[in-house]
């Protein structure tokens, strides 16, 4: 069972003056229920470079400093869009490269990064796992959240009008969603093989 919690995006008040503006720009959660402890678990999401396993972009990588899934250790991914993902929106799309730090690593509990910009500084966009006990294995949440937006972000709705900025956030949102449950299911299958 697949719980996804995202916010609404209501009008946009004069506290803003595009939806680009609102804070967060994206939170959303997925929940699914995994038959393993809380640190198999963990052991298999915070290796990273298995992710190509079960996310739906990214391909895999490797750590490019500091000790790998430690708090502070540097992750390169290489990522892979399809040209059919918000087709209107002018994304980067084929293969592409991003790195993140590890800003939580706490075995059995939680594994957050931090995705970063080109020259390695700090963005708003983490990205997360936490396990919470069960009586037969645990819960695995999968969270995403982006404070403000990204030099990314920006960059894609530079040309954009607001309604169609609106109509990408709630794509974006849309998508985001939809990766989220899809990387918990490939998760779980990696997890309970068959």
């Amino acid at each position: 069972m697949f719980v996804v919690r995202r916010p609404c995006y209501g009008s946009i008040s004069g506290m803003t003056s595009s939806i680009i503006d609102t804070t967060p720009l994206f939170e959303l959660r997925a929940d699914i229920r995994v038959s393993a402890t809380p640190e198999q678990t963990y052991a298999v999401v915070s290796d990273l470079g298995r992710s190509g396993e079960w996310s739906p972009e990214c391909l895999g990588g490797e750590w490019v400093s500091g000790e790998p899934a430690t708090v502070g250790a540097v992750f390169r991914g290489k990522n892979l869009r399809a040209d059919d993902v918000v087709g209107w929106a002018p994304l980067v799309r084929g293969v592409w490269h991003t790195e993140c730090r590890v800003t939580a690593a706490e075995p059995g509990r939680t594994f957050q990064w931090m995705m970063l910009t080109h020259a390695r500084d700090d963005q708003e966009s983490v990205w997360g796992f936490d396990m919470e006990p069960t009586d037969d294995g645990c819960v695995l949440t999968h969270h995403f959240r982006m404070g403000k937006a990204t030099a990314g972000i920006h960059k894609i709705v530079a040309d954009l009008d607001e309604t169609e900025r609106k109509r990408f956030i709630v794509e974006w949102t849309d998508k985001l969603a939809q990766d989220l449950t899809d990387t918990l299911e490939r998760i779980k299958v990696v997890i309970e093989p068959r």
